[in-house]
C-alpha cells in the first residue's frame, strides 16, 4: 500500500458561482496534496477567512460582485504575508491587469489537472508531487516541432509557428499573431519563445518583438526610424537589432 501524500499547503477557492467554485475545490482536494481547501462564495467572506487564518494560495476569480477579482487582489498584496495569488476566469483579457499587481498564474475555465499543477508549481515555488513530463532543458529538443498549446474560451489547442505572423511582448506574457488575422495570449517571455523559434525563422527585432523573417516584405527608414512590414504591419525595430536585420536581408537578395 502506498504512502499517503502529505500536504504541501493550503489553498482557498473564490468564486460567485457555485459549480466553477466546488470543481476546482474538488480537483485540488482529490488530486494534490493540499489541505486544507477552503471555498469563499463572496469577497467578504474570503477576506473574513483570511483574518482568521492564512493560506499559501488563493485562486480568484475575476468577475464577482461588489468587489472583483482584481481589487480583492490588490486588498490581499497588502497583507503583511501575502499569500499566492492565481487568478481563475472565463475571460483572458483580465491577463496582464492581474500580472501587473503581482498575481502568480492566470488559468481559464475549465481548469485542467495539467494547468492547475503548473499553477500550484508557480505559486508554491517547488515542484508539486503529481508526475509531469520532463523536459530536457533545451527548448528545441523539447518542442521541435515549433508547437505552442494557447487556451482560448476553456479550451488548449495548439498552434504551429508557421501559423505566427508576428509576436509581441505584454508583460510576462506573449501574443501570438496569426495568419488568420487572430491573436493568442500565453505566459511566456518573449526572450524564451525567441530560443524556441530561432531555429524556425523567427528574428528579434526589437526588445517587444519577434517576427518570422519570411514574412517579412519590406525594410524601411523614415527619419532615423526603422521599421518592418510584416504582414501589412508596420514595426518599429530598435538601433541595436537594425544591423542583423539588414544584413539577413542583404544575404537573401544575394541569393535571389
Amino acid at each position: 500500500m502506498s504512502n499517503p501524500q502529505v500536504p504541501v499547503a493550503s489553498a482557498l477557492v473564490v468564486d460567485d458561482e457555485t459549480p466553477a467554485l466546488d470543481e476546482l475545490s474538488y480537483l485540488l482536494r482529490t488530486t494534490f496534496p493540499i489541505d486544507p481547501v477552503h471555498a469563499a462564495r463572496t469577497p467578504a467572506e474570503a477576506l473574513r477567512r483570511l483574518q482568521e487564518r492564512r493560506y499559501d494560495v488563493v485562486f480568484l476569480d475575476v468577475r464577482m460582485p461588489e468587489l472583483n477579482g482584481i481589487e480583492l487582489g490588490n486588498v490581499l498584496r497588502r497583507f503583511v504575508a501575502p499569500p499566492a495569488i492565481v487568478y481563475v476566469t472565463a475571460y483572458e483579457e483580465y491577463a496582464v491587469r492581474a500580472f501587473d499587481i503581482g498575481a502568480c498564474d492566470y488559468l481559464l475555465k475549465p481548469v485542467s489537472r495539467a494547468r492547475l499543477r503548473v499553477a500550484l508549481e508557480r505559486a508554491l515555488g517547488r515542484p508539486s508531487t503529481e508526475p509531469g513530463p520532463q523536459h530536457s532543458g533545451d527548448p528545441a529538443a523539447d518542442d521541435p516541432s515549433g508547437m505552442i498549446p494557447v487556451e482560448t474560451a476553456g479550451r488548449t489547442r495548439l498552434v504551429s509557428c508557421d501559423q505566427v505572423h508576428w509576436v509581441e511582448a505584454e508583460g510576462d506574457y506573449v501574443r501570438l499573431h496569426t495568419a488568420d488575422g487572430g491573436s493568442h495570449l500565453v505566459r511566456m517571455p518573449i526572450s524564451h519563445l525567441e530560443e524556441m523559434w530561432s531555429a524556425h525563422g523567427f528574428i528579434r527585432i526589437h526588445r517587444g518583438y519577434l517576427v518570422s523573417f519570411k514574412h517579412i516584405t519590406e525594410f524601411s527608414v523614415t527619419g532615423g526610424v526603422h521599421t518592418v512590414l510584416v504582414a501589412g504591419r508596420s514595426l518599429p525595430v530598435s538601433r541595436r537589432h537594425v544591423r542583423d536585420v539588414r544584413d539577413r536581408i542583404l544575404r537573401v537578395g544575394r541569393r535571389v
